[in-house]
């Protein structure tokens, strides 16, 4: 790609031989274990690289499993010093496939299966109002939305309060009292809108109110410890930020209506999303609804839990019939009044569709979660795969969209749909 056409689609410098810019975790790949050909692997391998190739994207790593068995585990690119607005002369550090990247929205699908870990515990009811749990919350009219309204998009508060200083987003009780005060929208849980932020802080407050602790220590304690995650925390601690790969606002920038979308519901700018999730005090505070961090192994190793019916390596981490009630379709198919779209949401994640949804070509049963645009993760019990697609550029619209529909598309053509007594887990 030359100076001008980078300069236009704002993208990184791509150089002509990948293998150079290739991380392959070779002992983590094993396709032959679970009857996967290498033309599969490779053909999807290639959709990867021309994901790359359109320079939106300066690192990316991909990891999927298939049948339980990890048969694609590779990173290409750099994890900083790639940017578009970075000069050949940047310092640049290696994309691998154990440097952590900020999932962002993708983080409300772990924080999804937390409270329903809480269910399980017999400790939160989804269908008692927040204010059950945290009085305060029943200010200005919200007394009866439900923790379920939030987990499913439908709580009537999808941002926060318009002219918030950006800063609110790490200080907790602040951003607290702001959602406590704020007028809903709507309470009846009627209409889908899409809670980027805001979902997050009222779950963490319900779940540290009825455990006695903080979201983190039981993260660690039911999740993270008991999988074997090396990262997967929300934020990143202070000691380990140099190992944080650099988000980038890369293609285009947005226009009208484009850009208002992305106003509405991000509350800033793309530049300003940038430079927000690249300050170190986002970076290590504590945001359910978009900071936890980690690998893409091991956010798919994360669905793959979900995939085994709650367990890993024979350890129970939950129920079947949680994973079941987190990936159960609640409502119908609605256009989202935040991102304008249509969406099938489940409380907690937002699923696929026949004849073709969200994650590809007859993707009824799979689930997962968008992260910031173009973070890709998610489970497909009718082809026994997890999938985890993590990248550090964030482009809305531009020429890298073909790409990323081919590699969804190819990923579901090359694991075709199992016989239903083969599937790992069914949906109701």
């Amino acid at each position: 790609m030359n100076r001008i056409a980078r300069r236009v689609l704002h993208t990184c410098q791509v150089p002509k031989d990948l293998s150079t810019i290739t991380t392959r975790d070779y002992k983590g790949e094993k396709p032959e274990a679970v009857g996967v050909s290498p033309d599969a692997v490779e053909a999807v391998w290639r959709n990867v690289e021309a994901l790359y190739r359109t320079g939106v994207h300066p690192g990316i790593q991909i990891s999927i499993r298939h049948r339980g068995e990890q048969i694609l585990h590779r990173a290409i690119g750099h994890a900083t010093g790639n940017g578009p607005g970075d000069s050949s002369d940047t310092p640049k550090s290696l994309m691998t496939t154990d440097t952590p990247i900020c999932y962002f929205s993708a983080s409300k699908a772990v924080t999804a299966l937390l409270m329903h870990m809480l269910v399980e515990q017999g400790l939160v009811n989804l269908m008692d109002p927040v204010s059950y749990y945290c009085p305060e919350f029943a200010q200005s009219g919200k007394r009866t939305i439900t923790v379920h309204q939030i987990l499913s998009h439908r709580g009537g508060i999808p941002a926060i309060p318009r002219e918030t200083s950006i800063d609110v987003l790490w200080d907790k009780d602040e951003i607290w009292r702001l959602l406590c005060e704020a007028r809903p929208v709507e309470v009846d849980g009627a209409k889908v809108a899409y809670h980027a932020i805001t979902g997050g802080f009222v779950l963490q407050r319900v779940l540290e109110k009825v455990t006695g602790g903080t979201i983190e220590e039981y993260l660690d304690t039911h999740l993270r410890k008991p999988m074997g995650m090396t990262w997967f925390t929300y934020g990143i601690a202070g000691d380990d930020l140099a190992s944080l790969a650099t988000n980038y606002a890369t293609g285009p920038a947005p226009v009208f209506p484009v850009s208002w979308i992305i106003n509405r519901a991000l509350g800033g700018d793309i530049q300003t999303v940038e430079r927000v999730t690249n300050d170190p005090r986002f970076q290590e505070a504590v945001i359910p609804a978009g900071n936890l961090c980690g690998t893409a192994e091991e956010m798919g190793r994360f669905f793959q839990m979900m995939l085994n019916g709650g367990v890993w390596k024979g350890k129970r981490i939950c129920s079947e019939m949680t994973v079941r009630r987190a990936i159960q379709q609640f409502g119908s198919l609605q256009i989202d009044r935040t991102m304008l779209l249509p969406v099938r949401f489940s409380a907690g994640l937002m699923l696929g569709g026949n004849p073709v949804g969200l994650w590809g070509q007859q993707s009824r049963y799979a689930f997962g979660h968008i992260g910031l645009i173009n973070k890709l993760c998610w489970a497909d019990s009718a082809r026994d795969i997890s999938v985890s697609l993590l990248n550090t550029g964030f482009p809305v619209v531009g020429h890298h969209l073909p790409s990323l529909a081919r590699f969804i598309y190819t990923v579901c053509d090359r694991f075709p749909l199992i016989p239903e007594s083969q599937r790992p887990l069914v949906a109701a």
